[in-house]
């Protein structure tokens, strides 16, 4: 969750000070900030920056891109893209992405929604306001998730919705939506909530029944899973020996993505079979270190910032 809060009219970004410090920023790096949302991590990124130092930021967001144009600074650029596509960014801003020893010295994922795309209800990623079903990160391309669930066979929306969404109703959440759109399409927030709460029988207490089929059906949409899996590769690529890979996660499907990812590039060789004779200098070498636990939100910022509670940060050092 690329997460800045409006707290009386302050966006508050979740573990700034933790995910900049674990950077250790040089003032002449280059650093990547694969995830701009409103720019409070990229600001304090520029902050300890010399005048030599270089940022380069990614959103695939228009709002973000249109709120960045308001960080001027010669140190400082920022491009509308995916960070799928992290490495074709890079060389698109005037870097060697395929430059072995790498260019980078940091990269930074703040993964995600954003806040404002959770408080702007004509985005559609939230049933607390009635809005076109949209969820598009990108509203430039794309299909909306409307247009998804009008098309989609019943065995398709269940597994997104139990796969991406934990929803142990998926089925019946499906079956729903399917006879629903018969009648007319599913075609907003509100309507989409009515079907999922109509379907779900049990619920924790204080959860929204609709809370976890909206996670799914925005996570499908907009292909977060993937994207993460594609850009933790070229991220570690294009990092420098001794550059810093940040992520922060907000749920256990992002962040088991993540942890894997650090655990196969700092351990290699646990991913070969126990019983094949290899003798210790053929061994695959470790690409990454892992440094320290993961880092959580501490109890005044989750105060502060209710949504930080659920932010788990990961880091790692290019050996």
């Amino acid at each position: 969750m690329n997460a800045p809060m409006k707290t009386q009219g302050i966006h508050i970004t979740v573990l700034l000070h933790e995910a900049v410090e674990a950077l250790a920023i040089q003032p002449e790096g280059v650093y990547l900030d694969a995830t701009f949302g409103r720019g409070g991590h990229s600001r304090a990124i520029l902050s300890r920056l010399g005048s030599q130092g270089r940022l380069l930021a990614f959103d695939r967001d228009p709002e973000a891109i249109a709120a960045g144009r308001a960080l001027e600074d010669p140190r400082f650029s920022l491009a509308h893209q995916p960070f799928a596509a992290l490495a074709e960014g890079v060389a698109e801003a005037g870097y060697d992405a395929t430059n072995a020893t790498g260019v980078l010295d940091g990269v930074l994922f703040d993964l995600g929604v954003s806040s404002p795309q959770l408080d702007e209800g004509r985005r559609g990623f939230s049933f607390r306001a009635d809005a076109p079903l949209d969820m598009r990160m990108d509203t430039t391309t794309g299909e909306t998730a409307a247009a998804w669930l009008a098309s989609a066979e019943i065995r398709d929306i269940t597994e997104v919705i139990r796969n991406y969404g934990e929803e142990r109703f998926a089925f019946q959440i499906a079956k729903k939506i399917v006879a629903a759109r018969a009648e007319r399409p599913v075609a907003t927030t509100g309507e989409f909530a009515a079907l999922v709460r109509a379907a779900v029988r049990t619920r924790e207490p204080g959860q929204d029944a609709a809370t976890r089929s909206f996670q799914a059906l925005r996570i499908h949409v907009n292909q977060e899973l993937h994207q993460i899996a594609l850009a933790l590769p070229q991220a570690r690529a294009l990092l420098k020996p001794g550059g810093r890979l940040v992520v922060i996660a907000f749920h256990s499907l992002e962040d088991r993505i993540v942890k894997r990812f650090l655990r196969d590039e700092a351990h290699p060789a646990d991913l070969l079979p126990r019983d094949l004779p290899l003798r210790a200098d053929l061994l695959p070498p470790p690409r990454l270190r892992l440094l320290g636990r993961a880092t959580k939100a501490s109890a005044a910022e989750i105060a502060a910032n209710p949504r930080a509670r659920s932010a788990v940060m990961r880091v790692a050092e290019k050996l």
